[in-house]
């Protein structure tokens, strides 16, 4: 059993909407329910997103999963991963080669942020990664490269299916190194499956070994699942997520 694990401080909500207004609206929605939120691209660059990421952190005391997929040179890198270490964010992603990671590791410095890399996106399958130029990798070759690349760069986690969990934590253990599996596409049985090619329900995902879950739209569009609103839906999600949690070995 994973002894006091609690879903609670392992669901991530993206916060993937059209505003910082309406990304305010559903933090408030799910006050007491949620306390870890996710803020990608499609806020980057909206009108207060920096005054929500602030808020979020320094008032609210939420943490922050800051999913801006950083790619440059070292020294970008080191200088980007500096200002959300400064932040307060508490995960970040970034991706690239071996240096560049390293780069990004050494501007966390000793702050309380997790770097993580992304893997292979969930909406990618082998043909995407074929269209790529990897024709000489599976998907999940490619994911274990990537985990060991991290691993060696001295990062904190990996953005990866939860098809490919087992196999990054058999990975990890092997090399004797601990890796965080962060794992978005988590589609509740029924759901639609949206844009998610390797998608995984809340609870195959936890029992393949994910350790934190990534929803979006089954959460901040609840209807889609079944529910009337997001706190419902988050309740529903979590719920699972603890039994699974709780069962696992």
């Amino acid at each position: 059993m994973s002894a006091d694990i609690q879903a609670k401080d392992r669901l991530i909500v993206a916060l993937d909407l059209e505003s910082a207004d309406k990304a305010r609206a559903m933090v408030e929605e799910l006050e007491g329910v949620v306390e870890f939120f996710k803020i990608g691209l499609t806020l980057q660059l909206a009108p207060g997103v920096e005054a929500l990421i602030s808020d979020l952190i320094k008032v609210k005391k939420k943490r922050v999963f800051l999913d801006y997929k950083y790619y440059d040179i070292a020294a970008t890198l080191r200088k980007a991963v500096a200002r959300a270490a400064d932040l307060g964010v508490y995960f970040l992603t970034v991706h690239g080669t071996s240096e560049c990671i390293r780069g990004a590791v050494e501007g966390r410095g000793n702050r309380d942020l997790k770097i993580l890399i992304v893997t292979v996106l969930t909406s990618h399958d082998q043909a995407d990664i074929a269209e790529l130029g990897y024709t000489n990798n599976t998907v999940e070759q490619l994911v274990l490269h990537r985990a060991k690349k991290a691993i060696d760069a001295g990062c904190d986690g990996v953005i990866a299916s939860g098809q490919e969990a087992k196999s990054i934590k058999e990975l990890s253990g092997k090399i004797g190194k601990s890796l965080w599996v962060v794992t978005p596409g988590i589609r509740p049985d029924g759901y639609p499956e949206d844009d998610q090619k390797r998608r995984t329900t809340p609870r195959d995902a936890v029992m393949a070994g994910a350790d934190y879950l990534v929803l979006g739209r089954p959460i901040t569009e609840p209807g889609t699942f079944g529910y009337s609103n997001s706190r419902d839906a988050a309740k529903a999600i979590l719920a699972e997520m603890q039994q699974a949690f709780d069962e696992r070995v």
